[in-house]
């Protein structure tokens, strides 16, 4: 389970207040410019965490290995949206639970270096799809079932701010196992 929740709105219970969380955390930067750099400290911090990439901080808190892996699967969720939201008119965009996907699909046997290079190659792709995409493009949009319309525009800048959460949170925790 994440452990900035207290910090984040839930955003299935309050989606307005989530995204605006997420955007104030990007404020004024380019969100294209913020997002290609995220994969450069994700490799820094996990070679940071060393041997503590797969510890907890407390109990039921991702640790640095979950937070990674959340973020790869927040990037594959994304990549799809985008090309959904720029290819068909008004498409649905099925949220997911972040918990499960992390609790399912990834263990501590998950190379985090094959996280990061998934990660970083679909970042790749979505910071180009966006640089190629016009004011027109951008402001088109999928029906969220949770969240309901996000245009390309408000997603693009949502998953800057996702990772400026993210890896706060990384920060965070890696202070925490490293007094432990």
């Amino acid at each position: 389970m994440m452990n900035d929740r207290d910090a984040s709105p839930d955003p299935v219970a309050e989606p307005a207040a989530y995204q605006q969380f997420l955007l104030d955390l990007l404020g004024d930067d380019d969100p294209s410019s913020a997002q290609e750099s995220t994969a450069g400290k994700l490799k820094e911090l996990a070679k940071e965490a060393g041997t503590h990439l797969y510890q907890q901080p407390r109990p039921g808190e991702w640790s640095v290995g979950q937070v990674i892996a959340h973020l790869a699967d927040a990037e594959i969720a994304m990549s799809g949206r985008y090309r959904w939201i720029l290819a068909q008119n008004e498409p649905p965009l099925v949220g997911y639970d972040q918990d499960l996907w992390v609790e399912q699909l990834h263990d501590e046997e998950d190379s985090v270096a094959d996280l990061i290079e998934l990660f970083e190659a679909l970042r790749r792709a979505n910071v180009a799809l966006w640089r190629r995409s016009g004011p027109e493009q951008r402001a088109r949009f999928g029906i969220h079932s949770e969240r309901g319309p996000e245009s390309y525009d408000l997603c693009f800048r949502m998953i800057a701010g996702h990772d400026r959460l993210h890896l706060g949170q990384i920060g965070r925790a890696l202070e925490v196992v490293r007094r432990s």
